[in-house]
């Protein structure tokens, strides 16, 4: 599975952080980061977590 991060709409609210923070960060300048933009069975619960919660719907999970 990868997870797909829309940039341009991605305005850093950081909750996607919180569901997974072992695939994502928010830099210095408040830009998310994605640590692993493939992931296995066990992380796509997280990846999917972190999909939900975003306000602008600016990560996908594919």
């Amino acid at each position: 599975m990868r997870i797909v991060l829309d940039r341009p709409r991605c305005e850093g609210h950081g909750l996607c952080e919180e569901a997974a923070p072992r695939l994502m960060h928010l830099d210095d300048e408040g830009e998310l980061v994605l640590d692993r933009e493939e992931v296995g069975e066990a992380d796509a619960a997280l990846a999917k977590a972190a999909a939900r919660v975003c306000p602008v719907a600016a990560l996908r999970v594919v």
